[in-house]
């Protein structure tokens, strides 16, 4: 089969409901926990990507056994000490920042030398944040042209608690040093910029030593070592990220309404949300809960036929990181200038996605004024596209591939996009929920 989609026409109005795949964020972090844990660990509707299972081969590296039945994954944790590996191993993070980000936390005492390798793309991505802080604890770490991987980490069995500023809001980063401070005898103190709090929540529901203080702009969050986890049975909620391109083709279709099942809206994920409802976008929450500390709800949202533009608030750049390439596309339809700065993370992701994201609207015909940490969108709400556009050598980025998709069937044209196959890593089931949508 051919790597590549062709579209060559827009989507019709619809009105529809759908189910996403599994919280990809949760998923991972739930298969290092249950690692870790003491018994049996089951859980439902985890995300069944090439990153979840990049984790999954990770902790079988690690001696952990698992298995899959139908739509349940079960994990045979040994407890806080379980894991048991041979000399030399490899693990591989694939395309995953989260997973060879939050897997190293776990590694700060091992016994021998383990080799983190990834693919290109995570290769070229910025592992000296992480490793600054875990050297702290003892763990010694060599890294490839000092801040890539492939990296070695040789663990400490004299680990000490540390005092850890985390400024760029990262999670990934923030999560790895809680992973280490459960490993470590004394209390390490974490002062956080605001991002996602996943970990905090499933350390709270599993009753860790793991103490959050929430003030304005960060969080204090202390760590002591842990003695034990119990296991953890979770049927993964839908993930909001992979709901957003679903949200924007609603919003930028005309006379559709769209409802998506049972999808997590924690306030840390939900900026797209915010942003939305700023430029005129009509999106409720029905039928709320809170499901282990998370909170759960549909999500109905309508298409709108005029567009706000926005000033985006930077406050609200963490809480919608892993959205504004599609984001970029509603203000492509506004009416106005719309104005997203301090976005310098957004390059920090599988591509230069701030690059890319200016690159798409160019190709589409919208101008942008961008620099290395901002971009300006000058809207048009009569944007139509009458011309062939190709999309490729994007590191095989997901999100680039699934935004480009979403523009092709919102505003026309003819496009060939390639690399389809990089929606394994986060959203295999991306192409058919399309096609539901369009049937």
């Amino acid at each position: 089969m051919p790597n590549f989609i062709i579209i060559n026409k827009k989507i019709k109005n619809f009105k529809k409901k759908i189910i996403i795949s599994g919280d990809k964020s949760i998923s991972i972090r739930w298969v290092l926990f249950a690692s870790l844990a003491n018994g049996k660990s089951k859980a439902k509707n985890l995300l069944i990507s090439e990153d979840v299972l990049a984790a999954i081969k990770a902790i079988k590296k690690l001696g952990i056994k698992t298995t899959f039945v139908k739509n349940t994954c079960t994990i045979y944790g040994n407890g806080i000490e379980g894991y048991n590996y041979k000399k030399n191993i490899v693990i591989n993070a694939e395309n995953s920042g989260t997973l060879g980000r939050l897997i190293l936390g776990f590694l700060v005492n091992t016994k021998y030398p383990i080799k983190l390798i990834g693919d290109k793309s995570l290769s070229k991505r910025d592992f000296k944040r992480i490793s600054d802080p875990l050297q702290k604890f003892g763990a010694k770490i060599k890294l490839t042209n000092k801040k890539n991987l492939p990296l070695t980490i040789m663990g400490s069995s004299n680990l000490k608690p540390i005092k850890y500023l985390e400024n760029k809001g990262s999670a990934q980063c923030k999560s790895s040093v809680m992973f280490s401070a459960m490993r470590t005898n004394g209390t390490t103190i974490i002062k956080a910029k605001k991002s996602r709090n996943h970990t905090e929540l499933l350390s709270k529901y599993l009753n860790l030593p793991v103490h959050v203080r929430v003030n304005k702009n960060y969080d204090e969050i202390k760590v002591s070592k842990i003695k034990t986890i119990r296991p953890l049975n979770y049927n993964i909620p839908s993930d909001i990220s992979s709901s957003a391109f679903f949200m924007v083709l609603t919003v930028l279709s005309n006379n559709s309404e769209l409802l998506i099942k049972n999808v997590n809206i924690n306030p840390s994920r939900t900026g797209i949300i915010t942003i939305l409802k700023r430029m005129g976008v009509k999106i409720n929450f029905i039928n709320k809960k809170i499901y282990k500390g998370e909170k759960i709800a549909d999500i109905n949202i309508k298409s709108t036929k005029i567009l706000k533009p926005i000033n985006s608030p930077s406050k609200l750049n963490n809480k919608a990181i892993d959205e504004f390439l599609i984001i970029f596309l509603v203000a492509a339809k506004a009416k106005g200038i719309s104005y997203f700065k301090n976005l310098g993370e957004l390059n920090q992701k599988e591509s230069p996605r701030l690059e890319w994201g200016s690159y798409i609207l160019n190709k589409m015909g919208v101008k942008t004024v961008t620099t290395k940490n901002s971009i300006k969108i000058f809207g048009n709400p009569n944007l139509k596209i009458n011309k062939k556009i190709i999309i490729k050598n994007f590191l095989k980025d997901h999100r680039v591939f699934m935004t480009s998709v979403i523009a092709a069937y919102s505003f026309g044209g003819k496009w060939k996009i390639h690399d389809k196959e990089s929606i394994n890593t986060s959203f295999p089931n991306f192409l058919k929920i399309i096609n539901k949508i369009k049937n």
